[in-house]
């Protein structure tokens, strides 16, 4: 069962994602919350699996919400639903610890999917699309570089390699090839990589590759 925080200053919209969830096998809303500090609480008493959160919201906001609910419950994935699937808050909330956003318009069966593959662990966007946004923000002179390279200093040269490719948005099945290891092997080296570098899913290494400078956008 995926237990889900609902964030959103829109009592609709809230209304909609519920019953959209309940009819739903395997998930459970265990909260509704209209601003991030609700969302925090709600989300540690129920041990919720997952939030989806809004950005944009009165009081505590859902970037503000996502750093402060990763610290509190690092377990707890966030999924952020934005108006704008493109707008600059993402980028930030992908910072703060969100697994990844989807846009409010997307169809039900593609939220359904997309909360079912966040809390399984994994990035929402694909790793192409991650790597476009990222890159985007990362050429902004807003943006300095927030790490060293010696925030790497724990990995193998091999991860080094592997957390490369999956910045550059190469899948799993593509690294293998690249490298002629087997699909396993990849997935090894991701999860000890995630491991050293105290992350829970694909776009925050991407997120760690181009803060340390490990890549830079438009070098493939």
């Amino acid at each position: 069962m995926i237990k889900v925080v609902l964030a959103d200053d829109q009592a609709l919209l809230r209304g909609t994602l519920r019953y959209l969830l309940s009819r739903e096998a395997g998930m459970e809303v265990v909260g509704e919350a209209s601003e991030g500090g609700e969302a925090i609480a709600l989300a540690v008493e129920a041990r919720a699996d997952l939030v989806i959160m809004d950005i944009r919201m009165p009081g505590m906001d859902g970037l503000e919400a996502t750093r402060k609910l990763k610290e509190a419950l690092p377990a707890c994935k966030v999924l952020i639903l934005t108006t704008f699937e493109l707008d600059e808050y993402v980028f930030e909330a992908l910072r703060a610890g969100a697994s990844g956003f989807l846009g409010k318009g997307v169809e039900p069966v593609d939220l359904l999917n997309g909360i079912r593959t966040v809390a399984a662990g994994e990035s929402l966007l694909s790793p192409a699309a991650t790597k476009a946004l990222i890159a985007r923000f990362r050429e902004s002179p807003g943006n300095p570089p927030r790490y060293g390279l010696e925030r790497l200093a724990d990995l193998t040269p091999r991860e080094r390699e592997v957390l490369s490719l999956v910045a550059w948005g190469l899948s799993n099945d593509d690294i293998s090839l690249r490298l002629h290891l087997s699909p396993h092997t990849v997935k090894t080296h991701i999860n000890r990589t995630m491991s050293k570098l105290g992350v829970s899913d694909r776009a925050q290494l991407v997120v760690i590759a181009y803060e340390t400078g490990l890549v830079r956008p438009g070098e493939r």
